[in-house]
């Protein structure tokens, strides 16, 4: 009876972690919206210049050379860091002014009118466009990177999933492994109910 009892706290205890589990588990299983919410944003590159030549350096471990929209860039990795430099003076290359940097979103985001729309706010290295994606520029590995609503609503399905309620980790960290106790608790209750019943 005392099992019985207590399968049903546990099973009352369980009922918003289970809902959450089984929802967000439809959710990653049919995978609605992924394609769009972490589309990997890719500056758009041209052919390199002809009359652009480079020496290469003892101290590079790797080396590549790119052409956007506002020309030459070297990349090169240097113990294990990576480096963007001018490959005509090979100085670090300036970071793009706020012209300059719409430039190159414009030119990227041009292959998906439909996700992205127009820009409509530019701040440094980050901007937003109409559609309401964020959009930030690491410079120094010139990528793009890009979050809409669409990929927070799926971060967020998937803290609810891993029990990560609250903005303290160790304290989602002790509900997802009391989570998990819980879940074992009321398996062995009940495949112990299941058996007292047919003795």
């Amino acid at each position: 009876m005392k099992s019985r009892k207590l399968h049903r706290i546990i099973g009352l205890i369980l009922v918003l972690p289970m809902l959450g589990w089984i929802f967000t588990g439809v959710v990653f299983f049919i995978k609605p919206g992924y394609q769009g919410a972490y589309e990997q944003l890719s500056l758009k590159t041209y052919p390199l210049a002809q009359n652009v030549t480079i020496t290469l350096s003892e101290n590079w471990q790797e080396a590549k050379l790119v052409r956007t929209i506002l020309g030459h860039h070297l990349l090169v990795k240097v113990d294990g860091e990576t480096q963007h430099l001018d490959p005509i003076t090979m100085t670090e290359k300036t970071p793009p002014t706020s012209e300059q940097f719409k430039l190159l979103l414009e030119d990227a985001i041009a292959s998906n009118v439909e996700r992205y729309g127009g820009l409509v706010d530019i701040n440094q290295a980050h901007a937003t466009t109409s559609t309401g994606v964020e959009i930030r520029l690491n410079w120094q590995y010139l990528r793009l990177s890009q979050t809409g609503k669409d990929t927070k609503l799926i971060n967020l399905l998937y803290q609810i999933h891993y029990l990560q309620w609250s903005p303290f980790k160790g304290f989602n960290q002790v509900m997802g492994i009391v989570g998990l106790l819980l879940l074992m608790m009321i398996t062995l209750l009940g495949v112990r109910t299941f058996l007292a019943n047919r003795k």
